[in-house]
């Protein structure tokens, strides 16, 4: 299958020899890139906090920038979304790492409340490191369950617009398979490119693969039958549904 991975150059480079040793052919199209905050990580870092939340794999790239200054957090809890978000928290050095079964914003606020539930409420704000722009879920789940928290962004993604002529034979050439999302911001990026909602009928015949439920609320109603979503929110499930 011809497919089009819609995620930054680093992680659609090992998507990519994922899906071709698989026997596919992926075609990467980025639609943004992260741009880290050493500063403004560093100096959430140096606040009070009673833990650390992250909800991307990208934070733990940028807690790893940090280099020698990192090790003095490597102590702190880290509560972690998913499976792949974890994994990096750990190889990063940090001892204890928590991740619920779901891989959502949602789950990880639920974990975070049941942990102070059954081992107390600490003195000290949990420290979420965001990006930007985010789903507010997370946060909201927070709020509602009335946790202490401080949000430092950490990173932001930094929109690519591609030349018209750069994506013409990627888009229009020859109709893709199927499409990978692992956000909801691709997904809207995708869609808002003049030149897909110039051609949307040659998408008629390509599926969309989304990693979660929210990231399929931005596939327009029109494909609404063409969406597939991964059981878990991991590249291992979306990239199953091939």
């Amino acid at each position: 299958m011809r497919v089009l991975v819609i995620r930054p150059h680093g992680q659609a480079r090992r998507t990519a020899e994922r899906l071709k040793a698989l026997g596919h052919t992926p075609v990467v199209v980025p639609l943004a890139e992260p741009v880290h905050d050493r500063e403004a990580t560093l100096a959430a870092l140096s606040t009070h906090h009673s833990a650390i939340a992250i909800t991307s794999s990208e934070a733990v790239r940028v807690l790893l920038s940090l280099g020698d200054a990192l090790d003095r957090h490597l102590l702190t809890t880290v509560f972690a979304v998913g499976t792949a978000t974890a994994g990096a928290a750990a190889e990063a050095g940090f001892r204890t790492v928590l991740s619920p079964d779901g891989g959502d914003g949602n789950s990880l606020a639920d974990l975070i409340v049941a942990h102070r539930r059954d081992y107390g409420t600490p003195p000290d704000p949990l420290l979420y490191l965001a990006g930007a722009p985010r789903s507010k879920s997370f946060e909201s789940r927070l709020d509602a369950a009335g946790v202490a928290y401080q949000t430092a962004e950490c990173y932001r993604m930094e929109q690519i617009r591609p030349e018209r002529a750069e994506l013409e034979p990627v888009l229009i050439g020859k109709p893709m398979d199927a499409v990978l999302f692992y956000s909801r911001e691709s997904a809207l990026r995708f869609f808002a490119l003049p030149l897909v909602a110039e051609h949307l009928d040659r998408l008629d015949r390509t599926l969309f693969l989304c990693i979660s439920r929210n990231v399929a609320t931005a596939i327009p109603q029109r494909f609404k039958k063409s969406v597939v979503i991964a059981d878990t929110p991991t590249e291992a499930d979306l990239l199953d549904l091939l």
